[in-house]
């Protein structure tokens, strides 16, 4: 049965204008991205089977353009369109934080982080620049790998730092093992950024590991 032969409540388009997109599963969501099925399978169905094929909505996201084609009704326009979406949310989400004023809510960093690089399936070192009143001046990847010493350079960090005039920095990687708990060489390096800033008179304020569970600020541990 085709979509357009469901009762009206139960289409996830007619769902969405009545209910709001929240009551949506993530397969009717996709779905209504999908726009259509193949034959004999509803967009909903073929939504389900997407999610079921790449264990969740991220490793979609995530997808290779070829691990993405594989599946039989989806294309590289599709695949640009998704990449499309999934890019424009993270510009909305760095947008809010831009204007939220001054970082006043560790809360704040932790969902700006968490949907920034929360499921990406390789490790990344983020930093925040924010000037003397906390306002946010710049953020960005400055490191992509494994996050130990022989990767992350305290030199590249202070050499941002003086390059945006930031007075204080928030720090930031993720585990993609989905684990939180800070590493020897996590404690390490953030010894060693905040002695390398220490020298210029820059604070570290923070530094957040985002992972599937909860995630873990070094400054509510007293490791700052």
């Amino acid at each position: 049965m085709s979509i357009k032969q469901w009762p009206a409540q139960m289409r996830p388009r007619e769902k969405l204008l009545a209910q709001g997109a929240e009551a949506l599963s993530d397969a009717e969501l996709l779905a209504i991205f999908l726009r259509t099925g193949v034959k004999g399978t509803s967009a909903v169905t073929l939504a389900n089977n997407l999610l079921v094929s790449f264990g969740s909505l991220s490793a979609l996201l995530e997808a290779s353009p070829e691990e993405f084609c594989q599946h039989f009704g989806l294309g590289l326009a599709k695949y640009a369109q998704l990449q499309a979406t999934s890019e424009l949310t993270k510009r909305c989400s760095k947008d809010k934080l831009h204007q939220s004023g001054p970082l006043t809510s560790s809360q704040q960093t932790v969902d700006y982080l968490t949907h920034q690089i929360g499921s990406l399936p390789y490790e990344t070192f983020v930093v925040i620049y924010l000037d003397n009143q906390h306002q946010i001046i710049h953020c960005e990847e400055l490191f992509r790998g494994t996050i130990n010493a022989a990767n992350v350079y305290p030199r590249e960090i202070v050499r941002q730092v003086i390059k945006y005039n930031a007075a204080a920095v928030i720090l930031s990687h993720n585990h993609p093992s989905g684990i939180t708990e800070p590493s020897q060489s996590d404690i390490r390096i953030t010894k060693r950024i905040k002695e390398a800033l220490n020298l210029i008179d820059v604070s570290v304020l923070d530094h957040v590991i985002i992972g599937s569970e909860t995630p873990y600020s070094f400054a509510e541990h007293g490791l700052i």
